[in-house]
């Protein structure tokens, strides 16, 4: 092999490792289209035919998938699907060990957001934050709630975790479904709506301040009230439904109460 050949298979291999890193820091996420072949080999600053040899070696690993709207970074097999999501939250015990694994991570998550956090994640943080408010003002709910999931993924990227930040981001399908369909129950009780942005700006204020423990707490907190919150409203609901199915027969009665 000629040293051209090896000077090129050595920049090939660089291109890959860049890429890798962009996968790992997070800055591609699972679903990310790559720039077109010329404009990524001008950002990368190398020949094409060198990119594709770097792309080539991506594919091979299970990285990079070819799409019909061009190459992007492969799911990685870290996405919970729809039918997943779907079966986990029908079953009211692993809800409940999902809110509980998320407020430990929340937690952590805020802590080490508090302590990590630069400049680029104080203004992410504070436009997630800002748009929770507007949506809060209108009252557009799916805006808030897409808007809660923003803040909580801002928060885990600033904590520079990549375990959390990977982790959460395999979840945040269930976190974004989750947070959209616990508000439609939690804003039938009038109060928790602004309980919600409070608690928000709290997890907000206290990272941008770098108050570790503060922080902590109120990540944590947010998601106990949550979670208990939805337990009331979920055996509110039940008792409902027994008191229906008593006046109804359970809709398999021939009989049919009256007042007497």
């Amino acid at each position: 092999m000629d040293q051209d050949a090896i000077k090129g298979g050595s920049v090939a291999e660089g291109t890959a490792r860049h890429l890798k890193d962009l996968i790992v820091e997070g800055a591609l996420n699972p679903g990310d289209l790559l720039l077109p072949e010329r404009d990524l080999a001008l950002r990368l600053n190398v020949s094409r035919p060198t990119l594709r040899q770097g792309i080539k070696i991506l594919e091979e690993e299970g990285l990079i998938v070819s799409t019909p709207a061009g190459r992007s970074v492969a799911s990685l097999g870290c996405e919970i699907s729809d039918p997943l999501i779907a079966l986990i939250a029908s079953h009211a015990d692993v809800v409940d060990d999902y809110l509980e694994f998320r407020a430990t991570t929340e937690r952590m998550a805020a802590r080490l957001a508090a302590e990590r956090a630069n400049a680029v994640d104080r203004e992410r943080l504070t436009e997630c934050m800002d748009r929770i408010d507007r949506a809060h003002a209108d009252g557009v709910q799916r805006d808030e709630a897409d808007a809660d999931v923003d803040l909580h993924i801002a928060v885990y990227e600033a904590s520079h975790n990549l375990v959390v930040l990977h982790t959460m981001r395999a979840l945040s399908g269930m976190l974004r479904q989750g947070v959209i369909e616990n508000r439609e129950k939690l804003f039938l009780r009038p109060e928790t709506r602004d309980r919600l942005r409070e608690q928000h700006r709290a997890i907000y204020e206290n990272v941008m301040a770098g108050r570790v423990d503060a922080a902590g707490e109120a990540a944590e907190s947010h998601i106990h009230y949550t979670h208990q919150a939805l337990k009331e409203i979920t055996e509110a609901e039940g008792r409902l439904q027994v008191s229906l199915r008593r006046l109804s027969g359970g809709g398999v009665s021939n009989s049919r109460k009256t007042k007497g």
